[in-house]
C-alpha cells in the first residue's frame, strides 16, 4: 500500500506525460526518419539535455519513491502540509495532462522538442495557440508547480525548479529561432499573443494576405 496516495497519482500523471512524449518521438521517427528534435541538431540544445533529461527522469521517480518508501532522507521527506493541498494539486496536474494532450493534437506533425536550424515547420496559431504562444510549456510549468505542491520536498523543489528554468530558457531560444525563419509573421504574432499566459480573451487572427 502506498504511504502517500497523491504522490502515487502524481507519479502516474508525470509518467504518462513523458511516456506520451516518447511515443510521439518514436512515431515521428517511423514516419519521417526524424526524432522531433528529441536530440536537437544544434549544439546548445544537445548540451542542455544533459541536465534537462535527468531532471525529467527524477521528476517521474521521486513521487513513486515518496509514495512507497517509509524511510526517506531529508531531501525526500515532504514538509508538514495539509493533505487537501496535495489532492487539489494532483487534480491540477491531471488537468495539465489533459490540456497538454489537446495541444499535442493541435500541433500534429509540427510538434517538436527543440531547434533544428535546417528545418522549417508550419506555424500553428489556432486553437490554444491563438491565446498563448507556448501553451505546452506553460502547462508543463504549471504541472511542475503542482508537483511541488503535491510532494513538497526539497528534492521535488530542486527538480521542478530546474525544469521551469529550462522551459523558460528553451522558449526564449525557440522564439529567436522562429523570428529568424518565420520573419514578420512570427514577430507580429509575438506582439499580439502572450508567451505563457493570455493577454486577451480574443483569439489571435493572422493578417490576411492580399490576393
Amino acid at each position: 500500500m502506498p504511504y502517500h496516495v497523491p504522490a502515487l497519482l502524481l507519479g502516474l500523471i508525470v509518467g504518462i506525460y513523458w511516456a506520451r512524449v516518447v511515443k510521439m518521438v518514436l512515431k515521428q521517427r517511423r514516419q519521417t526518419g526524424r526524432d522531433a528534435n528529441f536530440f536537437p541538431r544544434e549544439s546548445l540544445g544537445r548540451l542542455l539535455r544533459i541536465i534537462w533529461y535527468p531532471a525529467v527522469l527524477m521528476w517521474v521517480v521521486v513521487p513513486f519513491f515518496v509514495a512507497f518508501t517509509p524511510f526517506r532522507s531529508p531531501l525526500l521527506t515532504p514538509i508538514a502540509w495539509p493533505i487537501v493541498i496535495s489532492w487539489i494539486a494532483v487534480i491540477i496536474a491531471a488537468l495539465c495532462l489533459v490540456l497538454t494532450w489537446i495541444c499535442w493534437k493541435k500541433m500534429g506533425k509540427s510538434w517538436r522538442m527543440g531547434i533544428d536550424p535546417n528545418e522549417k515547420t508550419q506555424l500553428i496559431v489556432s486553437g490554444p495557440y491563438a491565446y498563448v504562444r507556448h501553451p505546452i510549456y506553460a502547462l508543463q510549468i504549471l504541472l511542475a508547480v503542482a508537483s511541488i505542491l503535491t510532494v513538497p520536498s526539497l528534492a521535488m523543489l530542486i527538480v521542478c525548479g530546474i525544469i521551469i528554468i529550462f522551459l523558460y530558457w528553451e522558449a526564449t531560444r525557440e522564439e529567436r529561432y522562429l523570428v529568424q525563419v518565420q520573419g514578420g509573421t512570427y514577430a507580429s504574432y509575438m506582439k499580439q499573443v502572450g508567451g505563457f499566459v493570455p493577454r486577451s480573451l480574443v483569439p489571435y487572427q493572422p493578417a490576411q494576405t492580399a490576393v
